[in-house]
């Protein structure tokens, strides 16, 4: 007879043991109580059997978003159910840990995404987008694998695919509540056509912007790679998180989070750039360089934010153009109910591409193509505290021009979107 039976024949007795106490106990363990027993004492072994894998930690955590999205191209209107996108969208998370040594640990985290009608590939055409990170149908892929060490001290390095230390990070200073449903990248309107004047369709919204690197009009390093990643402990507020992957791509963030008097503040500055760069779809063994950068402040009492964001995108080529995304939002967060806080936001963002970046296939006078993208919006959202949920009602203008000599001109975009996020 192992430890492990022995282990559990002793929490039997102690089971046994307390069916002499009182009839209650007796009634807990049903009518046929030996069989009852015998089950049990099989649960207990299981559990002593599996102990020695417990020395690490399990937790599961993650969201499920979906939205219903009113739209109209200035021609054709309809309305489409969808997920919050690739990268933002409905996902499990595993995470564990176990401790090395005081101070050390090491641990894990499995990031599976389920998308069932991506928002960034639906369409005029495709009420159902599939997934944009794998090209496939939609379904549950893997986001993010990856394991880590960790030290209090010196810092925390993570190894296999997950956010490189560019992705998402002017995004993620955004402290207003406000975030998913109101970003700078192009997540709901990515592949819709822009319709001109004359009834036809023309490129897409979310443009070109951001070429292979895996954003659109912002996050232009916003997809999980494959890279060795380092992120420092805080000091005084600072940090610093700094990523590698093969061929080669490699970026390198600073960030600050701190609290002034009334002020909430936070800021980030991020560089990324990857060698052997794709331009639609053709290798051109060049440089792509992008830096962005975020701030958000918001006075405590008022509930008053404001959040800004810059980005630009290029080549080690200059004459492959470039673009630039400039990202306003200011509103109110406040307690006005017993749910939870409620957040009223406006917004306000514009992105240029030259070159290879532009849409248009015209050149204008200086021999170069240029466009410009310009969005308008606003929304409220209403966080429910008891059931960890957010619940939103956004509107966007979406205008675009660009300087085509044959004067043609484009019809503006506009859609209204309602959806809910909920936490587990």
């Amino acid at each position: 007879m192992n430890k492990y039976s022995l282990s559990a024949l002793a929490a039997a007795g102690l089971i046994a043991g307390s069916l002499s106490t009182g009839s209650a106990s007796a009634a807990d363990l049903g009518g046929n109580c030996c069989a009852d027993l015998e089950e049990r004492i099989a649960e207990l072994e299981s559990t002593t059997a599996r102990k020695g894998n417990r020395k690490v930690s399990l937790t599961v955590s993650g969201w499920v978003g979906q939205q219903v999205m009113w739209w109209d191209d200035g021609s054709e209107s309809n309305a489409y159910v969808t997920d919050l996108g690739s990268t933002l969208g409905s996902h499990v998370k595993f995470t564990g840990q176990a401790t090395i040594m005081p101070g050390w640990t090491a641990g894990y985290v499995l990031h599976i995404e389920a998308i069932g009608s991506d928002s960034l590939t639906t369409s005029q055409s495709q009420p159902d987008g599939k997934n944009a990170l794998t090209g496939t149908s939609n379904g549950v892929s893997t986001l993010q694998s990856f394991w880590f060490i960790k030290s209090d001290q010196l810092g925390k390095v993570s190894v296999g695919k997950q956010s490189d230390a560019a992705d998402n990070a002017a995004i993620l200073v955004d402290g207003s509540g406000s975030l998913v449903p109101a970003n700078w990248v192009a997540f709901d309107v990515n592949s819709f056509g822009i319709r001109t004047k004359d009834d036809t369709l023309f490129g897409h919204w979310g443009g070109d912007y951001c070429q292979s690197a895996g954003g659109a009009w912002g996050d232009c390093a916003g997809v999980p790679r494959n890279t060795v990643r380092y992120d420092s402990p805080s000091f005084g507020g600072f940090s610093v998180s700094a990523s590698w992957g093969e061929d080669d791509i490699w970026a390198i963030t600073t960030r600050y989070a701190g609290e002034w008097a009334d002020f909430k503040v936070a800021g980030v500055a991020s560089y990324f750039e990857s060698t052997d760069e794709a331009l639609n779809g053709a290798v051109i063994n060049n440089t792509q360089q992008y830096f962005q950068a975020g701030a958000y402040i918001e006075h405590t009492p008022t509930g008053l934010f404001a959040y800004g964001a810059y980005g630009h995108d290029d080549y080690s080529d200059g004459n492959l153009g470039s673009s630039q995304t400039w990202y306003g939002k200011g509103g109110i967060r406040q307690r006005w109910n017993p749910l939870g806080h409620t957040v009223l936001y406006g917004e306000y963002e514009n992105i240029k591409g030259s070159g290879a970046f532009s849409q248009s296939e015209n050149l204008g006078l200086d021999g170069a193509t240029h466009d410009r993208t310009e969005v308008i919006g606003g929304g409220i959202v209403q966080e429910i505290d008891a059931a960890a949920m957010s619940i939103w009602v956004k509107y966007r203008h979406l205008d675009y021009s660009d300087n085509n000599t044959e004067g043609q001109g484009y019809q503006d975009f506009q859609y209204v979107g309602m959806g809910a996020l909920i936490n587990f």
